[in-house]
């Protein structure tokens, strides 16, 4: 993984240092940030293919620089917070972030995260080799320019959120349970997963539908999961 770069957020020097050092025995190039302001200047700057990005820190904390960085980017974001509630988990969700994990972490775990990410967002598109579009109804996916579209409008989807897109417009009409959801586009166990996977529902249909609250693409199945229509 030699040719990617991580920006690693965080106010406390030891935990940069430590986690760059995980990184770096990976052979990924590490850049660092003590806070939000420094990280979007960094972005400026820098080619970076994932950020891993503190909640709690001065200046301009992880929420306020991922909202900010989802303006212009959808890099894969992963937060790191000694939070551990649920509501802390959803509100990094609902402003872009793609995973969250909470200190104390084991290192080999968020390194094992950041190359599953990476490995995801270079490959965004790259479905059995072919070059596809596929439409439904006016909303298009280009999965080798990793690009979603409604009606010509061109959509800005965080990573995760594309993965998404991408799995149900493949089977457009197919119903999938919210746990399906987790372990196709997480490649986790999708136990105690609705709440994330329903968090970012809601931020696709706020970018793809005219009507979020009557939605015409992304449809809900009650008691069963979610589908796009054909």
């Amino acid at each position: 993984m030699e040719d990617y770069t991580v920006l690693v957020v965080d106010d406390d020097k030891e935990i940069r240092d430590v986690i760059g050092i995980y990184l770096k025995n990976e052979g990924i190039h590490v850049l660092k940030a003590k806070d939000g302001l420094e990280a979007i200047d960094q972005l400026h700057a820098s080619t970076v293919h994932l950020i891993l990005l503190d909640i709690m820190m001065p200046h301009l904390d992880g929420i306020q620089t991922t909202f900010r960085i989802r303006e212009q980017k959808n890099i894969p974001i992963i937060m790191i917070s000694a939070k551990s509630e649920d509501m802390d988990k959803i509100l990094g969700l609902q402003v872009g972030a793609d995973d969250y994990v909470t200190k104390p972490f084991n290192p080999l775990e968020l390194i094992a995260r950041v190359k599953s990410q990476l490995r995801r967002y270079v490959t965004l598109g790259r479905y059995e080799g072919k070059k596809r579009m596929i439409n439904c109804h006016g909303l298009i996916l280009e999965e080798e320019e990793k690009r979603v579209s409604v009606n010509g409008d061109p959509v800005r989807l965080t990573s995760t959120e594309y993965r998404i897109v991408a799995l149900l417009m493949r089977y457009a009409g197919r119903v999938f349970s919210t746990h399906e959801i987790y372990e196709r586009v997480w490649h986790e166990d999708g136990y105690n997963s609705e709440n994330t996977v329903a968090v970012h529902i809601r931020k696709i249909r706020e970018k793809i539908e005219f009507d979020p609250k009557n939605p015409r693409y992304l449809k809900v199945v009650w008691g069963i999961g979610y589908k796009i229509e054909k």
